[in-house]
């Protein structure tokens, strides 16, 4: 069978993201860290790796990065704590794993992807997930380990009001209403074989109450894979998103329309969401390789990078 484009697309959460607002050393380190992340994904699929392991391992290094929030890097709840969701999607079996409100887990993609191959599950939550997390090896961290000074004053200067945020912000509080960045990082491949995955993975709102769950780890909203159509991940107002069943939406259009990706992630970000107040974006990949990044906020932490030499590293809405 003859080797297909391979294509890894990747982003790290969309929202008021403005040039004035960033220091050149900030988009220096963002700009880094993307390439990181695209370069962990783009090597396992070099090396003929999976669609799957390389949506992981793109998500792995960004997860481990303090300027995500997902992983280490993610925010306070109101009680002070983290909460992180995650899910993965093979295309190609249409198997699927997701955590929600997990505590302590290092990686919440790679138990997101224990939950897929090994539980007979697709989705778990809160201690039972940590509780499956431990039988799996999976590895755990205090509570000091997702300790970020930044995170925590963003966190202190709306804890005792009733706002949240849904941010990678500053921390005045003004700043931090007016500012919404939506943190989330997420990846979508196609491999050699022509094989598609999608996984996303947060740590939510900052003061986030009653064990609020946005969409990226519901399957079909925030994170979607179908070798017949596409691989989706999504940032953004997550309850929307969740509303427009926005990933799955952008597989139907291309499945019973004919529409091309770029078309359909266009009428998904740009008409569907747009018509509901829905704000964010979503990357995107299809059988073919092709990569599209489509967002109606005004930045996006997106990269892409494909075997037939393309590439780009982009932040601002441009």
């Amino acid at each position: 069978m003859a080797e297909k484009r391979f294509t890894i697309v990747i982003h790290g959460g969309a929202g008021t993201i403005l040039k004035e607002d960033m220091t050149p050393e900030l988009e220096k380190a963002y700009e880094a860290a993307l390439r990181d992340a695209l370069e962990a994904g783009y090597g396992v699929l070099s090396a003929g790796g999976n669609a799957v392991n390389a949506v992981k391992a793109a998500i792995v290094v960004m997860e481990d990065n303090i300027l995500f929030n997902a992983g280490r890097g993610s925010v306070f709840t109101k009680r002070g704590t983290q909460e992180m969701d995650a899910a993965i999607m093979d295309g190609d079996s249409l198997n699927a794993g997701a955590v929600a409100g997990l505590r302590n887990v290092r990686n919440p993609i790679e138990l997101a992807t224990e939950i897929m191959r090994n539980s007979n599950h697709v989705f778990l939550s809160g201690k039972g997930a940590t509780d499956f997390a431990i039988k799996q090896g999976v590895k755990l961290e205090p509570d000091e380990y997702f300790f970020s000074q930044f995170r925590y004053d963003q966190w202190k200067a709306i804890r005792d009001s009733d706002t949240y945020s849904l941010d990678h912000t500053n921390t005045h509080i003004e700043e931090l209403m007016r500012d919404k960045k939506f943190g989330t990082v997420g990846a979508v491949a196609c491999d050699q074989y022509g094989n598609l995955a999608a996984a996303t993975s947060t740590g939510g709102m900052t003061n986030k109450k009653y064990g609020r769950i946005g969409d990226s780890p519901v399957i079909g909203c925030g994170t979607y894979a179908n070798n017949n159509t596409c691989a989706i991940s999504c940032t953004g107002h997550g309850e929307k998103f969740i509303e427009a069943v926005a990933a799955h939406d952008v597989s139907c259009l291309m499945e019973y329309k004919g529409l091309t990706i770029q078309e359909a992630m266009n009428v998904v970000i740009n008409e569907k969401l747009v018509g509901i107040g829905g704000e964010g974006g979503m990357i995107g990949v299809d059988h073919e390789g092709t990569p599209n990044m489509a967002l109606n906020s005004a930045g996006m932490y997106r990269g892409f990078k494909s075997s037939d030499g393309s590439e780009r590293i982009a932040i601002y809405g441009d």
